[in-house]
């Protein structure tokens, strides 16, 4: 029986490379975004685009139209998120609810929503994208720190809560990952020591898969280019 994913930030750089992936291995794929449409179509996929995941009625209404679609959820990989460099010292406050809600309210509203189809399938499987910058921040990091570290929690706390089901629940930590964006960001970086999407995405299956089952509450940390 085919199984159904949904990424969440899936029209995104690490998004694409993890739907593709899941697409290569025969799930029936779903991808979830702020932005209206994705930049290229991505065959085989089902997407929705304008989904503002910190709405909890919104997001219920993309997770019925893939369940309508797919019929059911198997998996859900939270890649949804954003990052913001600000120092607190003469920083936008903001910008600290403005982290805490792209990266953790977005993981926990379509979390909580999707519980009921993930706990009912055989083998649920949530794998949430955390950040190696959160388990020490550094200067400027502190907003987008407390926001992914709080992913962290989450996915541990979780973990706890879903003993007893089927339903793993394990988190990430990348280091930097190589996309457009942050190449641009950090144009005299040295590239070939961050991590390449395509990486992650081989670790997010995994996680996803069958051989993953006795693992939970794991955050992992995903360095090398490989």
């Amino acid at each position: 029986m085919t199984r159904s994913v949904i990424v969440t930030g899936g029209f995104g750089a690490l998004g694409r490379v993890a739907a593709d992936a899941f697409i290569e291995q025969g799930y029936a794929v779903a991808c979830i975004d702020y932005a209206p449409a994705a930049k290229s179509a991505l065959p085989g996929a089902l997407d929705i685009g304008g989904i503002d995941l910190t709405d909890g009625e919104k997001t219920k209404n993309a997770l019925a139209q893939i369940v309508a679609a797919h019929g059911g959820i198997d998996v859900l990989v939270n890649v949804a998120g954003g990052f913001v460099w600000d120092k607190l010292a003469g920083g936008d406050l903001g910008n600290w609810s403005r982290m805490q809600a792209m990266n953790l309210t977005t993981a926990a509203t379509i979390t909580q929503l999707a519980l009921p189809h993930l706990t009912a399938a055989r083998e649920g499987r949530i794998v949430n994208i955390g950040a190696g910058a959160a388990i020490k921040a550094g200067a400027g990091m502190g907003a987008y720190a407390a926001a992914k570290s709080g992913v962290h929690r989450l996915t541990e706390a979780l973990a706890e809560e879903l003993i007893g089901t089927s339903v793993t629940v394990n988190a990430i930590l990348p280091s930097i990952i190589d996309t457009p964006t942050n190449r641009a960001d950090m144009p005299d970086a040295d590239f070939a020591q961050w991590v390449q999407p395509s990486t992650i995405a081989d670790v997010i299956l995994f996680l996803a898969s069958k051989a993953s089952r006795g693992i939970s509450g794991a955050l992992i940390p995903v360095t090398r280019n490989g």
